[in-house]
């Protein structure tokens, strides 16, 4: 079955072709019969992304001089998932390196003197979650989250759509990454979220997956935005709307992603308008879970993952297909209910590193042959780790190889129990101490108790949830061994739990319950 190529109408083209040649290279690299034997080189990684810190990035990076905060982040992320920590000086290089890419406008550009853009402004406050802390010099309270918000409401759209910068295009990589942003510094409100649910949903294909927007309808009607009797025009943000271009593995994760990010609001706002609203958007959550898993490749193509039907496996996407389907899983309510347990109380592991008591994998995609992908054919043997053989090394697949990685051999869910503990130690005044205190008038100013009350209750969901996030008892799966075993990443923002708590704890003015506490000790 390992050497069952893809199926063909028998008609030759030049993909045909370029598919059949990676399978014949990626077959090259099939794991030995011992998979004990693969062994994931951390010393050799951990040098490439050392060297791009230290030393300055190879004059092929030139290309992505406005992507700057992407190149921070990819490195520092990487060495986070590979368990390295960072010393004071080189934290303090960082904070200082991403503030002054900090646009004096608001937002984060991707270059000192360059226009602000969702993208990088993602990228910086992920790198300042795992370099920086509160305090000064920390860098937290140097982001104008004012300006911030700010930033971010120039860029909406009337369909709820925003666009990635100031004269720049409606891309769902955009939405995601103002949502994460707005998460993590606790930003988002109903004036802020109006409509993007809508749009999202619009965005789902055929097949299942995301492409990056759609067609607003009344693009056909006039430019005149008065109707004939004076009044203005009124828009149905759930009118139908074709999605713009193929299901793709990068928007479909950013737009599930979002719409996980997006529940606490859509429960809260949607069920408390009454007829007021239009009707709850929807996903086609099935479609989505179905078109995610056939993105897996097959035996031959040593199961790594591919971004679009039909094209080739790619390492990157290991993280954006792969790390997807758990999200998809979340949506569909099928996830286990089993409760999480922190990486300090391993149990015995036999000798793949699988938990002795563990005795079945129910994920949906195969966990084992994507690690075998990423170990056998996603390593280069000068470090660093690649798209495929024989592909050189780089940051972006580096980083997002490690996460995939991480996805498959960590299964990270939702658990109800720690949501409703979160939920029990909030303290509504801190959280709002907290939002306003640094820069007064961040958040929307409510008109009425009624919505200041609802305001408080979003805050507290989107708290909740995000914070409830945990590695799921007993699922750990290590290909070649607990050695090679990497931390595990937060599926909503791709940092680790660490870091994501530490920042959401911070700007929500919050102290949580521990995640380890009541846990049972090492025997």
């Amino acid at each position: 079955m390992l050497n069952h190529p893809t199926p063909t109408d028998g008609y030759e083209t030049y993909t045909s072709r370029l598919q059949k040649e990676t399978e014949e290279l990626i077959k090259k690299h099939r794991p030995p019969h011992d998979t004990a034997q693969i062994e994931l080189q951390k010393k050799l990684h951990f040098e490439f992304l050392l060297r791009n810190l230290r030393q300055g990035f190879p004059e092929r990076y030139t290309s992505q001089d406005a992507s700057q905060p992407w190149l921070i982040y990819w490195t520092l992320h990487g060495f986070s998932i590979l368990g390295v920590g960072l010393d004071d000086q080189t934290k303090k290089r960082t904070i200082d390196t991403l503030l002054a890419m900090q646009h004096p406008e608001g937002g984060f550009a991707g270059g000192p003197g360059q226009t602000a853009h969702l993208l990088p402004t993602y990228a910086a406050v992920c790198s300042f979650a795992v370099v920086g802390r509160p305090g000064d010099g920390g860098g937290w309270d140097a982001i104008d989250r004012k300006k911030m918000y700010d930033f971010f409401m120039s860029l909406k759209r009337r369909d709820g759509s925003f666009l990635v910068s100031h004269h720049g295009e409606v891309d769902v990589r955009g939405i995601y990454c103002l949502l994460a942003v707005a998460t993590l510094l606790n930003l988002l409100t109903p004036e802020l979220l109006a409509g993007v649910p809508e749009f999202l949903a619009t965005c789902q294909t055929y097949e299942g997956g995301f492409c990056n927007a759609s067609f607003p309808g009344w693009a056909f009607e006039a430019d005149d935005p008065e109707t004939e009797s004076g009044s203005p025009k009124t828009y149905d943000l759930s009118a139908p709307r074709p999605p713009l271009g193929e299901a793709h593995g990068g928007y479909t994760f950013c737009a599930a992603a979002s719409w996980v990010l997006l529940q606490p609001y859509i429960k809260l706002y949607y069920s408390s308008a009454g007829g007021s609203l239009p009707p709850v958007p929807s996903i086609n959550t099935r479609a989505l879970l179905r078109w995610c898993v056939q993105m897996q490749g097959l035996p031959i193509e040593l199961g790594g993952f591919k971004g679009r039907t039909n094209k080739l496996v790619d390492g990157c996407y290991s993280w954006w297909v792969g790390g997807c389907v758990v999200l998809a899983e979340t949506l569909l309510g099928v996830t286990a209910t089993h409760e999480a347990v922190p990486h300090e109380h391993h149990e015995e592991s036999d000798e793949d590193g699988q938990k002795s008591w563990d005795d079945a994998d129910d994920s949906l995609f195969n966990r084992k042959a994507l690690q075998e992908y990423i170990l056998c054919a996603g390593q280069h043997p000068a470090g660093g780790l690649r798209d495929k053989p024989p592909k050189p090394a780089d940051a972006y697949h580096t980083l997002y190889c490690t996460a995939g990685l991480s996805a498959a051999q960590h299964r990270v869910i939702p658990s109800e129990a720690r949501e409703k503990a979160v939920i029990s130690a909030w303290h509504s005044s801190q959280a709002h101490a907290k939002a306003e205190s640094r820069h007064p008038g961040t958040a929307y100013a409510p008109s009425s108790d009624a919505d200041r009350e609802m305001l408080d209750e979003l805050r507290k969901g989107i708290f909740a949830h995000a914070m409830s996030w945990s590695e799921e008892d007993g699922t750990a799966v290590y290909v070649g061994g607990a050695a090679n075993r990497v931390n595990a990443t937060h599926p909503l923002f791709n940092l680790t739990v660490t870091h994501s708590d530490g920042m959401l704890s911070y700007f929500y003015g919050q102290t949580p319950p521990s995640r380890y506490a009541n846990k049972p000790a090492t025997k």
